[in-house]
């Protein structure tokens, strides 16, 4: 019986040897990439699943949508690019807005 087991790696020449490691990387990158997309897929089954129960949670979803449009080629041009920061600076001034009691003590915020 061998204790030691063979490498067969290491009998085959450089070139098979790369392209072997090559093989592996890349059924190793498309099984990453599945399983990125069924996450991604339970993600957005979840955002889907109700309407927002508040500001913060219609944010969170605008905010998924926006980083999927800015990963586009459209969403790639600069003016949009520029929007999206923005838009996204404007989340967080907003956010933080709700978050400070209202002044006059009306416990709701004022209507649009």
């Amino acid at each position: 019986m061998v204790e030691e087991t063979t490498s067969l790696d290491k009998r085959r020449g450089m070139m098979a040897q790369k392209a072997t490691e090559l093989r592996r990387l890349r059924a190793e990158v498309e099984a990453d990439q599945a399983a990125l997309r069924a996450r991604q897929r339970e993600l957005e089954a979840l955002l889907a699943a109700a309407p927002a129960k508040n500001w913060a949670e219609a944010v969170e979803k605008a905010r998924y949508l926006l980083d999927i449009f800015s990963q586009t080629v459209d969403g790639d041009d600069p003016h949009r690019r520029t929007l999206i920061e923005r838009v996204m600076t404007d989340f967080e001034f907003l956010l933080n807005e709700t978050d400070r009691p209202d002044p006059s003590g009306d416990p709701t915020p004022p209507s649009v």
